[in-house]
């Protein structure tokens, strides 16, 4: 075996093997699961504690609109105008319920007192059940007849469907909501395992400086092997991650499938379809669903996302293995820090405000630029990138990641032996210059 051979297996073995490792690759799944359902599941919890709101209204036309319910009670009190403030209501009541004037005139002549914040969801209540009571009165002012059922006749709801035709005509139904959502979810991985494995390459290379064991392994290898054997390593500890939690990602989500809905994902798809003429709108949002992810191509975004992944890491990854040579210290990696995370803090951002526009020209230039396309790329994967774009995308990124290797190269070799002295940007710019001597 060669010598990053070595040091590959060496840098694999020993951080798969680490109980953080284990944990977070078996945990986040869970985690990413209970992100989703937790909200979910409390936002359809109700609120069992029943209400009492006190309702002062000085016109006498509006309190019967607010009907009672579970919840919510309104009851009808009397109390003067300038003593709300001051009066026992408070106490009484969770809230006192103002209403001043007329409401055809004054759309501001509510107001809702608490001695605490009420919810939203009463404010909502009260304001739409008032909104539609005064349209009505406005609706029946107008004395035109049937004016209700022609207003609701009018109303309409359009869907526009998007379908793609392939080469021979095919027609494959799409969805640019399912779109944005795989683009958003494969850029933030991305972002995470650049930044993620990026760092611990920085750390690795502090590390070992500070503990002079690079000096013993110097003395056997290379600058050059041992920079890139660690970089690779890592490379190879962040893909089998990611592998393990797609993998762990789909058993929880069949697991959680037959648990909710007695099927698995493939069952509850075959069954939607089925089904799909005559059952209500949730089926049909459903089967949209169905047909968005049945329009991507996963094999092209796989590919893509972990070529991206490599290339993107290997980008920065060498750039953090320079700065970790450079430094005796974590504390003073902070000042070289900046100008290699406002590229990936950029791309994140420009990344998203792509998804609006994927054939824009701040989505064109940031995939196609090599420091944002590993990014920004993948958000416009989905919505079909032209060939010759993916082509100049790839080749501008591996001639890029060549060149920063190449020249963190050059720095680690000098800085990985040097100790004690404070490093600025003018003495790297020196270490280059050495180097090619």
């Amino acid at each position: 075996m060669s010598k990053i051979g070595i040091i590959i297996r060496r840098e694999y073995t020993s951080r798969v093997i680490k109980k953080s490792f284990i944990i977070m690759t078996f945990l986040s799944p869970l985690l990413f699961a209970a992100i989703m359902l937790i909200p979910l599941w409390l936002s359809t919890a109700k609120d069992t504690e029943h209400k009492t709101i006190a309702v002062v209204d000085y016109t006498n036309m509006y309190a019967q609109a607010l009907p009672s319910n579970a919840t919510y009670h309104f009851e009808i009190v009397q109390a003067p105008q300038q003593d709300i403030g001051k009066s026992k209501l408070s106490n009484d009541y969770y809230a006192i319920l103002v209403i001043s004037g007329n409401l055809m005139h004054d759309s501001t002549a509510v107001a809702l007192y608490s001695q605490k914040q009420v919810g939203f969801e009463l404010q909502s209540y009260i304001a739409d059940h008032l909104n539609k009571y005064v349209e009505n009165q406005k609706l029946e002012a107008s004395h035109i007849p049937n004016i209700k059922q022609i207003i609701k006749a009018s109303q309409s709801s359009i869907q526009v469907a998007t379908i793609k035709l392939n080469a021979n005509g095919q027609e494959i139904v799409t969805s640019s909501e399912v779109a944005a959502v795989i683009g958003a979810l494969a850029t933030f991985l991305i972002y995470l395992f650049i930044f993620m494995y990026g760092a611990q390459v920085m750390r690795g290379v502090v590390e070992e400086k500070t503990n002079r064991i690079v000096e013993i392994i110097i003395s056997s290898v290379r600058p050059f092997e041992l920079m890139m054997g660690k970089i690779i390593g890592i490379a190879l500890v962040g893909l089998t991650q990611f592998l393990l939690w797609v993998l762990l990602t789909v058993i929880i989500s069949n697991v959680a499938g037959i648990a909710m809905f007695g099927s698995s994902l493939a069952g509850i798809q075959q069954s939607t379809q089925l089904t799909a003429g005559t059952q209500s709108t949730a089926h049909h949002a459903i089967l949209s669903i169905i047909q968005g992810l049945q329009g991507i191509n996963f094999v092209e975004i796989i590919g893509y996302f972990i070529f991206y992944f490599i290339g993107g890491y290997l980008l920065y990854a060498s750039l953090f293995a320079a700065i970790g040579s450079a430094v005796d210290n974590e504390t003073d990696t902070q000042q070289f820090m900046l100008p290699v995370t406002i590229p990936i803090i950029f791309a994140f951002y420009a990344a998203f405000y792509s998804l609006q526009n994927p054939d824009g020209p701040l989505a064109f230039w940031c995939s196609i630029i090599p420091f944002t396309s590993p990014i920004v790329m993948m958000v416009r994967l989905p919505f079909d990138v032209p060939l010759w774009q993916k082509l100049l995308s790839s080749g501008l990124l591996i001639i890029t990641f060549l060149s920063t290797t190449w020249l963190a190269a050059k720095i680690y070799r000098t800085g990985i032996l040097m100790y004690g002295k404070k490093i600025s940007w003018k003495e790297l710019w020196k270490w280059l210059r050495y180097s090619n001597r």
